[in-house]
This record gives C-alpha cells, sequence and structure tokens, in this order.
C-alpha cells in the first residue's frame, strides 16, 4: 500500500442502536477501521431520554456521541476531544449522517466545556491516561451533571475496581451495569 493510500480517509459502516451510520476515519486515531469493542458495549447499555442534553468525554471520531444524538433527537449533544484530527472527523461524521444536534469542539477534558449541566455524561475512558487525569474527568463529570444525572464509564476490566471505588467517593454510589469479555459498563448517579 502506498503512503497516499494510507492517507486517504477510512470509511466504514457500523449500525449502532438500531441506526446505521457511515464513518470517516484516519490512522492515529483510536480503533480508525471499526467501532471498538468497549464503546459498543457501552452504547448498547445507555439509558437516555429524547429531550436529554449529553457530554461524549474523549468523542474520537465520534460513535458514542453521534448515536446518542440520534437517542436524543429533542436534545443536544456536546462531543469533546483534545485531540484536533479527531474533532475534525467527528464534526465530518456528524455531517455526514446529517447529524445536527450536536456541537463538536477541542476540550482537555472539562477545560473548555460550557457551564452548563448535563443529563448524561458518557466516555470510554483511556487506560494509559493516568490515575490524575481519571480522577479529574470523574470530579469534573460530577460537576457538569444535573441532579439526577447519570455518568456512564467503559474501561478496560482491569480497572473496575479503580472505578468502582472513585465513583462511590465522588458520587456516593456505584453499579456495574455490564461487564463483557475485556470492558466493564459502569454507571454512578448525581444525587
Amino acid at each position: 500500500m502506498t503512503v497516499e493510500k494510507l492517507k486517504q480517509d477510512i470509511v466504514f459502516k457500523e449500525t449502532l442502536r438500531g441506526h446505521s451510520m457511515e464513518f470517516h476515519s484516519t490512522w492515529g486515531l483510536f480503533n480508525p477501521r471499526h467501532v471498538d469493542e468497549g464503546s459498543r458495549l457501552l452504547i448498547d447499555q445507555l439509558t437516555v431520554q429524547s429531550d436529554h442534553r449529553s457530554l461524549d468525554v474523549g468523542c474520537g471520531y465520534g460513535p458514542i456521541g453521534l448515536t446518542l444524538a440520534r437517542l436524543c433527537p429533542q436534545g443536544e449533544v456536546h462531543m469533546i476531544d483534545k485531540d484536533f484530527v479527531a474533532v475534525e472527523f467527528a464534526q465530518k461524521n456528524a455531517s455526514i449522517n446529517r447529524i445536527f444536534n450536536c456541537r463538536v469542539y477541542l476540550s482537555n477534558a472539562f477545560s473548555c466545556v460550557p457551564d452548563i449541566r448535563f443529563h448524561n455524561i458518557v466516555t470510554n475512558l483511556p487506560a494509559n491516561s493516568g490515575n490524575e487525569m481519571l480522577s479529574i474527568i470523574l470530579q469534573d463529570a460530577w460537576d457538569h451533571l444535573e441532579v439526577g444525572g447519570q455518568l456512564y464509564v467503559v474501561t478496560i476490566s482491569r480497572l473496575k475496581g479503580y472505578i468502582g471505588r472513585n465513583l462511590r467517593v465522588i458520587f456516593g454510589n456505584y453499579e456495574k451495569v455490564k461487564q463483557g469479555r475485556d470492558h466493564t459498563v459502569a454507571r454512578a448517579v448525581k444525587e
């Protein structure tokens, strides 16, 4: 394969929660050729209302956030990532799939998120981001949720104990929603 061929968009289709979508991606982004197992497990477990305001932290090229936008057609989804390439591809994928109830922008965790409250915050937490960044994300998620709002987190299963302990400290509750072969989906509610 030539370098010029490698520079072209990677294009694939996925069906997520009954919605067929086309995704464009590129080398260097997380799982550029298909939606990863952890994201798919998280997407399949989300319980949201059609008018909810949601936030996807670390959106990548957009599979979680764009699925949320389809599940909440009267709501609004904010999608953030610290990688400008990911943001560009998430914006492109929103346009290609004619999803207009989302905003995609650069933010290192919550650093550029407006001072609004969300019904749902979702994230596929990277295992290599470090405990410090994980702590920041979990605390800032609590700060940005409505009372009664929920945080959904998917991690590799070896981090489930760490995530459970931290969610109990920050939120006062923790629910293991689903454990797959390699990933675990957890949920906490702001009470």
